[in-house]
């Protein structure tokens, strides 16, 4: 379909709100759910369907085409994609599937980085964090791999809450959305300083593999294979990172762990 026909379709749901022209923009955009589905799969155990992660990305595709404002100069694509993904993020924390024990794990690891951040002014080692939750480094080990299978540890899960009272998702701010909002820019300004000060201070293995994930959007296993080690390693290095993420923009009361 060209640009010509989509302006088309949106024109004519937005003048009269004509179904048929709804459905046709959810063709038109549904390779969007597909896109965010297979990369939030990517990290999921394997019982996850990634059927079943389209289906939840639809609902949020059918929102976004529904409040979308062309007006607003800003790209559908990008406006969509956080609305998929949040979609399919709410809908897999109302199914509760993660264990409850892991979710602890995961606060606990947070809050030792953010409160040994908030002493010291730099990141943790591995060993630091597990001293500081009277843990081997094994048994540390052992939770980070436990988090990396069980749940979805990604930035898509550091929230904030903008002027407007709508929720944001920091991955999100690492994007120039071109909004025309003054107050929304300043917002977004400050959260994209804070997670890229947040990124540079990450060990450098972890700062590798957040920017070739999030910035280049490699794969787990393409980014396994730039820097010679295992998916599985990579998974674990993409949880390490995040956590670490977390526990410093928390620490810095920058944003707030959703869920």
């Amino acid at each position: 379909m060209s640009g010509d026909d989509t302006q088309a379709l949106w024109a004519a749901f937005r003048q009269t709100g004509d179904q048929g022209a709804r459905d046709r923009l959810i063709l038109t955009y549904a390779p969007l759910v597909k896109y965010v589905a297979g990369r939030l799969g990517a990290g999921l155990p394997a019982h996850v369907e990634e059927s079943d992660l389209v289906s939840y990305g639809l609902i949020g595709l059918i929102g976004a085409i529904e409040r979308f404002d062309p007006a607003r100069e800003i790209k559908f694509e990008t406006f969509a994609i956080s609305r998929i993904r949040g979609a399919i993020i709410d809908e897999l924390r109302a199914l509760d599937w993660v264990p409850r024990s892991v979710r602890s794990r995961a606060r606990e690891i947070e809050r030792a980085i953010g409160q040994f951040e908030a002493q010291h002014h730099r990141a943790p080692t591995d060993e630091e964090i597990a001293t500081k939750l009277e843990l081997t480094g094994d048994e540390l080990e052992a939770s980070l791999d436990e988090i990396s299978r069980s749940s979805i540890v990604a930035l898509d899960e550091l929230w904030t809450m903008s002027s407007s009272g709508d929720e944001i998702s920091l991955i999100d701010t690492i994007e120039d959305h071109d909004s025309a909002d003054p107050q929304r820019n300043l917002t977004e300004a400050e959260l994209r300083e804070a997670i890229a000060e947040a990124i540079a201070n990450l060990p450098e293995r972890e700062k590798i593999v957040v920017t070739l994930y999030y910035y280049e959007e490699l794969t787990l296993r393409e980014i396994g294979d730039v820097l010679g080690v295992t998916e599985s390693r990579v998974s674990q290095l993409h949880t390490k990172a995040i956590l670490r993420l977390r526990g410093h923009l928390a620490g810095g009361s920058t944003a707030l762990g959703r869920g």
